[in-house]
């Protein structure tokens, strides 16, 4: 049965979809139903509600997945303090964030040897805030260990350009 009033439900409902989207690889059509649900979770709940963060959080991993890096740079620039002030920094989400960070410097394909070096504090200091939340065995930490040795390599690359 369809509940008209309970927006809470369907957003999620929504957001569901959307993901569901991502995982068959439909990541414009993702895209675009995330950003539906932010926009609907801004006015619901306000911009620093934990929801509304997360339902961000879930535009810039689409837009990761949709190679737009600017527009998810620019979410993360935005979101990125917002997340740290309300939810803080040993939050999933906030370390998720942190890990798009990393993710979009490093796939960027016009990404610099400063947004590598920039890649790799951030995957180090990240790695250091999920080996502490979670322990160094879980899989967050494995996966971000993962990107800061795809920083290094990166780095690598550039040798001793400036």
């Amino acid at each position: 049965r369809y509940w008209s009033h309970d927006e809470q439900g369907i957003l999620v409902a929504k957001s569901n979809i959307a993901s569901c989207l991502a995982e068959l690889g439909r990541d414009d059509e993702a895209l675009v139903l995330h950003r539906r649900v932010h926009a609907r979770m801004m006015p619901l709940f306000g911009v620093s509600h934990a929801r509304t963060i997360q339902s961000a959080s879930n535009v810039i991993v689409a837009c990761t997945n949709s190679s737009r890096f600017a527009e998810a740079k620019r979410m993360l620039l935005e979101q990125l303090p917002i997340a740290n002030r309300v939810l803080g920094e040993d939050h999933e989400v906030t370390l998720s964030m942190q890990r798009n960070v990393v993710i979009n410097l490093l796939n960027d394909p016009e990404s610099t040897k400063d947004d590598a070096s920039q890649a790799e504090r951030t995957a180090r200091s990240a790695l250091t805030v999920v080996r502490r939340v979670f322990g160094a065995k879980h899989p967050q930490a494995r996966f971000m260990e993962s990107w800061l040795r795809h920083a290094q390599n990166k780095l690598e690359t550039f040798g001793d350009d400036p």
